[in-house]
């Protein structure tokens, strides 16, 4: 695959970065080769999508991981907390909370990247940056969410790298180990600036139709 070349053309700690196969609006005929191929990082950004077609194939290969890495409203949580392991986007103490409750229905910890708006867009989600830490404390302390990193798009307009700079100073200070960010247009100035997951989605599958 060209996207592992490329990786693997680069230096040493580019592996070190995940790639999350995109998959929204490609159906499961499209994604088995990839499975089949052994690659277990998948991303969904809607959960009616999701559950449609990942219930029976989780089932049938149960080391494959499933990030929610869409926007993840209150009243959907109840679905995602079963079925996924990573939620990618958790971007106010409403659905924190929502979520905490959900994993202790069943008993279960999905590990958490806390969005962060790092270009303070008002059309945007996520934590502002000078406010991460305070809520990082209050998800881990108050909430007992397995908190394991941050994660960002960045605005359209400007240097990318320097928002992905941004987020890894920011990852530092407050002691987190992975970064989400950087997609097929931008991934590799995100693994050079730190990202442990990249999103990517048109580099493996092609454009969508």
């Amino acid at each position: 695959m060209s996207i592992e070349n490329e990786l693997k053309s680069g230096n040493e700690h580019d592996l070190k970065a995940k790639i999350i196969a995109v998959t929204k609006t490609f159906p499961i005929s499209e994604i088995k080769p990839l499975i089949d191929h052994g690659h277990l990082h998948y991303g969904e950004n809607k959960v009616q999508e999701a559950l449609e077609k990942w219930n029976e194939i989780k089932k049938e290969v149960k080391n494959i991981k499933l990030h929610m890495i869409g926007k993840l409203q209150t009243n959907k949580v109840k679905f995602v907390v079963p079925l996924f392991d990573y939620i990618h986007s958790l971007d106010n103490l409403k659905l924190a909370q929502k979520i905490s409750s959900e994993q202790k229905k069943i008993n279960k910890k999905l590990k958490i990247f806390i969005q962060v708006n790092i270009g303070n867009e008002d059309q945007k989600s996520g934590i502002h940056k000078n406010e991460v830490m305070s809520f990082y404390k209050k998800c881990i302390n108050d909430l007992s969410l397995d908190i394991i990193g941050l994660m960002c798009i960045p605005p359209i307009k400007g240097d990318k790298n320097e928002y992905f700079k941004l987020m890894n100073d920011l990852s530092k200070s407050i002691g987190l180990d992975e970064l989400s960010m950087g997609m097929s247009s931008d991934y590799l100035e995100a693994i050079s600036h730190g990202a442990t997951y990249v999103r990517i989605g048109s580099k493996i599958f092609g454009e969508r139709s």
